[in-house]
């Protein structure tokens, strides 16, 4: 959408304007590609410095920002990134690492990301941790990957259905065809529960994953959860948690002690990384020891 009232920096144009003075160049130039491949057409507006600070000033408060407005988003539990976090993130020696540098000279990025690896495992009480995924959607194909691959290596290629609840997120569905399994859907009952004696009915030996999120999408914490996890197991199934609202359970108890088997957890919702204007987010994935 075109805002009326924020004039387009050409109408500001005037021949010989410029916005900044550049530095000598102190290296060698770069060779220009086939002339071909150049465009002098192009009219780009000359403007002075402060018509461009003002026009690009202007058009990032059309953007939907913490600053002026609320934040609607659905179950997510934070959104509110402390501003020195996001200063922090953008020190020299993490946005100025490159992907190619040698492990010698990325010691302390490596160490920050051990240290993370071992904090969340204690955090969910699971073994073994992958920073891999790049957003919780990710993370939760992930997991429902692991379960899959976790099966077949056991000879249970059998095992192809993911319960998921009524009440679920919509991308739960989605992930478990995504991995090749069959969604069949669970009950909640009328207080946003997992209906148990649906759970008991339509588990069985095809029973790959059982995907749940807690605390729910309702924002419930589910009371039955160790004999949930329990029927699961009986039948060789695994449980997958979506941590998308560990906020709730930071202290209190762990994915692990609850009989989860697999979990990821939104690091851009619970510990607060960078998630500017939908991104990057982060979604680690966490999985028990057996």
């Amino acid at each position: 959408m075109i805002n009326k009232n924020l004039p387009l920096l050409m109408d500001q144009s005037k021949k010989g304007r410029k916005s900044i003075n550049l530095p000598e160049i102190g290296v060698e130039k770069s060779i220009l590609p086939d002339k071909k491949f150049l465009r002098d057409s192009i009219q780009l507006p000359e403007v002075s410095q402060l018509d461009l600070i003002r026009y690009f000033t202007n058009l990032s408060s059309l953007n939907f920002s913490i600053d002026t407005n609320f934040y609607p988003l659905g179950s997510c539990t934070m959104k509110y990134n402390p501003k020195i976090n996001e200063q922090i993130s953008a020190f020299e020696g993490f946005s100025g690492s490159h992907p190619n540098q040698t492990d010698e000279n990325v010691q302390g990025c490596l160490e920050v990301m051990y240290n993370l690896q071992n904090e969340l495992a204690e955090i969910t009480g699971l073994r073994s941790v992958s920073l891999a995924p790049l957003a919780g959607a990710q993370g939760e194909y992930a997991g429902l990957l692991i379960a899959r691959e976790y099966h077949r290596f056991n000879g249970d290629n059998h095992k192809n259905i993911a319960l998921i609840p009524d009440s679920a997120h919509g991308t739960n569905p989605a992930s478990a065809a995504m991995a090749g399994l069959d969604a069949v859907t669970i009950k909640t009952t009328s207080e946003g529960d997992i209906d148990i004696a649906d759970l008991k009915e339509k588990v069985s030996k095809e029973t790959a994953v059982l995907m749940l999120t807690l605390p729910s999408t309702l924002g419930l914490f589910e009371p039955n959860i160790l004999e949930i996890t329990q029927i699961i197991h009986d039948h060789g199934g695994l449980v997958y948690a979506d941590g998308a609202n560990l906020n709730a359970l930071l202290g209190i108890t762990k994915f692990g002690d609850l009989g989860i088997d697999i979990c990821h957890s939104n690091l851009h919702k619970t510990f607060s990384t960078p998630h500017g204007g939908g991104g990057p987010g982060a979604g680690p994935v966490m999985v028990t020891k057996n």
